[in-house]
């Protein structure tokens, strides 16, 4: 697990930059105060702070209580009694709902309209919940289904339709950027992304405990589900919020696309100074 941040720690050390000579720190100075009010000023658009109040709640809103399943797996009376290796597998085999998820969103789902898609992935995304009721009621026993196939099933429709959900909502973050500021702001809508999760998070831990769930007793597992699908399909009357546009369509004000953010032209000209230099030596 740690292979992966260590090849990027060792890229970061051994990859060269050429050092910038007469920096002129009143343009940076600048380009900062330039920078902070193309943001405030995009933030201030409707067509900006609806789509992103939206993204928090969606994301917020499905509160997340895999802690209180992953025991309830584990549970020997009234769970399927899986070893802890064995709900690692069938997490890491449902990782594929998540790769079906964004090829079906790339070639057949794209071209339609944010709010549209929105309405049919969150609705889809509530109601495939719903079978977390049918597994913790074992009704798929009664119809002849094992669990571990189920589980399984379960929890790869769960991350296809999740992928499905926040594909188009990345889209429409980069269509939300403007121009000159694209990697700051599109790290703050992600960043409200995040805050989104930890508050799924932080309300799911909060409806397990409560509802008395714990790690030996789940009688109100089937209550904390229920109240989790409910809350999956409350965005949908949100839906206003997202504009009625495509990947192809403009969002952003003609205000927020034209604040470009200075750049010093000396700064080019040193870029290019350093690799002629580079190049003579080289000979």
């Amino acid at each position: 697990m740690t292979i992966p941040a260590g090849l990027v720690i060792s890229v970061g050390f051994l990859l060269y930059e050429p050092r910038m000579h007469n920096t002129s720190y009143t343009q940076v100075k600048q380009n900062f105060i330039d920078a902070g009010k193309a943001m405030w000023t995009t933030l201030r658009s409707e067509d900006v702070w609806g789509p992103c109040l939206y993204m928090y709640l969606s994301l917020a809103l499905s509160l997340d209580i895999r802690e209180g399943m992953f025991y309830w797996y584990t549970d020997s009376k009234g769970g399927p009694s899986f070893s802890q290796e064995s709900v690692g597998f069938i997490f890491s085999i449902s990782s594929v709902g998540a790769l079906l998820g964004a090829i079906l969103y790339q070639y057949a789902l794209k071209d339609y309209a944010f709010r549209n898609l929105l309405f049919w992935t969150q609705l889809i995304y509530g109601l495939s919940g719903m079978l977390d009721l049918i597994l913790v009621s074992r009704l798929n026993l009664k119809f002849g289904i094992p669990d571990y196939f189920f589980v399984v099933i379960v929890e790869s429709i769960a991350k296809m339709t999740n992928r499905l959900k926040w594909m188009p909502m990345l889209v429409l973050s980069s269509k939300l950027c403007p121009s000159g500021i694209e990697g700051t702001f599109f790290a703050l809508l992600m960043s409200i992304d995040n805050v989104g999760l930890l508050s799924a998070s932080w309300g799911g831990g909060f409806v397990l405990h409560m509802l008395r769930i714990t790690r030996t007793k789940f009688d109100n597992i089937w209550l904390a589900i229920l109240i989790r699908n409910i809350l999956r399909i409350a965005p949908l009357w949100l839906l206003f919020l997202v504009p009625r546009a495509d990947r192809s369509s403009s969002i952003l004000p003609c205000k927020s696309m034209n604040s470009e953010v200075a750049i010093d032209p000396s700064d080019t000209k040193n870029v290019e100074l350093v690799s002629l230099v580079h190049s003579v030596d080289g000979k």
